[in-house]
């Protein structure tokens, strides 16, 4: 499912919370803040790439790897989550699809 998925799909998600799993059964509530699209497809008819940024708490970080995400309105994803900087009020991540 995740490779039919597009930036559209996100963006009527913006400011919902999704599940992260953290391991060791933990998990962690974060807040999709961003989705963009970042270019054109590579090829004619393919999916335009586009970026996710995710707000979770300030601890714990999370390290870059893959994680089971979670939405009450979507399947289970395993994205690829970069911690890429606090902010204000939280630790952010990105997932980049192409």
């Amino acid at each position: 499912m995740l490779e039919l998925l597009t930036v559209s799909d996100f963006a009527r998600r913006v400011g919902e919370r999704f599940s992260i799993a953290a391991g060791d059964g933990a998990r962690i509530d974060a807040e999709l803040i961003e989705a963009t699209a970042v270019g054109e497809g590579a090829r004619p008819g393919s999916r335009l790439p586009f970026s996710l940024v995710f707000r979770g708490p300030g601890d714990p970080v999370l390290a870059q790897r893959m994680y089971r995400v979670e939405h009450a309105s979507l399947d289970s994803l395993d994205i690829f989550l970069v911690p890429i900087g606090p902010d204000s009020t939280g630790m952010r991540y990105e997932a980049v699809f192409t």
